[in-house]
């Protein structure tokens, strides 16, 4: 009997869904074949067979979740199994109308008197000048904006296991929805994906500066060369090269900005690995470029496309996911005009482009029509100060708005 254990998922990734059994118990296998789909925040993975026989067991169903090292399945091996009936079909998220329940009638009971047993003191802060000002910060996170204020101004927290007041529940408050109303269950990529925008919010200082970009040099080089730089590197000359080259220059000028905080150490990454976000089927991914720094133009292009293509046709494996240092997302291409890029965690930047729109402006003491694009740069403040933040926004900007002075890495 050999089990079917979920393997090492990649970095911080410690869970997955089991998003589909390919085999059904009894179904014969051969040696690597897949046997079940392991979704995880980022990819999709293929749990293969480790040898030869019959699916004798599934342990978990479509839609549990699984840590690394768990056995979900097992394989006998040498076992004569059947010829594969069509798989089992991952079972799709509820889509029924929550409709509001009646009440059932009160049933009458004796009156029952409970004495609750005391709630322990509050624990103390410990003060300076009168003031809370150690209280411990994971502890505060914990609270509701009120008792955040009220721990502040007088010191103390809830004791340990003293049940904190909150609203209804989200059965109580499904079942007094509106009848109209249509709920769905959150898909398990979703789950995950706002856990670690939560966890980046909760772990990092998260602040963003921004800034924007006259477009038209840019543009009038794109349209100048784009023919013949197609031609040359069968690929066509597109925005993104020039903000990945810009953010490479600005990241080696102001390196806190390419950097994680691990303990009580800032790691300085001297490699340019960015993280290009991209629109796939199962939604938002960040596959990683590497070696940004060391690209031409026409490499970082080709780079991007293909790890486009890889998203869309699922093909991403997690090497494409792993060891980013800096981000990229341009919801430009959506139609934002502005917004605020959380953290890819624990990367410590990440910029933000959107779209191009023509305004009137001032150059030279003269009102002009340009395209203009605002930029945002998010960045962690435990490792970059704002002033360094928006130096480094600024090196971006001067670099886009003369593209030539990439070109002489000046």
């Amino acid at each position: 009997m050999a089990d079917l254990v979920v393997p090492q998922l990649g970095e911080s990734i410690s869970e997955a869904v089991v998003s589909k059994w390919l085999k059904n118990v009894g179904d014969a296998v051969t040696v690597d074949e897949p046997i079940a789909e392991l979704e995880t925040d980022k990819i999709t993975v293929q749990l293969p067979s480790p040898v030869a026989g019959a699916l004798s067991e599934q342990r978990f169903a479509v839609g549990a979740t699984v840590k690394v090292g768990d056995v979900i399945g097992a394989v006998e091996a040498g076992k004569q199994g059947k010829s594969a009936a069509p798989p089992a079909k991952a079972v799709p998220p509820p889509r029924e109308l929550v409709q509001a329940q009646p009440a059932p009638p009160p049933v009458a009971a004796a009156p029952v008197v409970a004495t609750a047993p005391p709630a322990p003191p509050p624990v103390v802060a410990p003060k300076t000048n009168g003031k809370s000002e150690a209280i411990n910060r994971d502890a505060l996170l914990k609270l509701t904006p009120s008792q955040r204020l009220t721990a502040r101004e007088t010191g103390t927290l809830p004791a340990p296991g003293v049940a904190v007041q909150s609203g209804p529940s989200a059965e109580d408050r499904l079942g007094q929805l509106d009848p109209r109303d249509e709920v769905i269950a959150m898909s398990p990529l979703r789950k995950r994906v706002a856990e670690r925008l939560v966890q980046a919010q909760h772990e990092s200082a998260h602040l963003t500066t921004f800034n924007e970009v006259d477009m038209t040099a840019i543009m009038a080089l794109r349209a100048k060369y784009k023919d013949s730089f197609e031609k040359s590197h069968g690929v066509k000359l597109g925005f993104m090269s020039f903000f990945v080259k810009a953010s490479v220059a600005a990241a080696k000028l102001f390196p806190g900005i390419n950097a994680e905080v691990i303990g009580g150490n800032i790691v300085y990454k001297k490699h340019y690995d960015f993280g290009i976000a991209v629109s796939a089927p199962k939604g938002l991914v960040v596959p990683v470029l590497r070696d940004c720094d060391q690209r031409s133009f026409a490499d970082v292009e080709k780079g991007i496309g293909e790890l486009a293509d890889k998203s869309r046709n699922g093909k991403l494996a997690l090497s494409d996911l792993q060891g980013g240092t800096f981000s990229i997302t341009n919801g430009g291409i959506y139609g934002s005009m502005m917004s605020t890029p959380l953290l890819n965690y624990p990367q410590t930047g990440i910029l933000g482009m959107h779209n191009i729109v023509k305004r009137a402006v001032v150059i030279d003491d003269a009102i002009q029509i340009r395209p203009m694009m605002y930029v945002a740069l998010s960045y962690d403040h435990r490792v970059v100060d704002g002033r360094e933040a928006v130096s480094a926004l600024v090196a971006m900007k001067e670099r886009l708005e003369s593209p030539d002075r990439m070109l002489v890495d000046a």
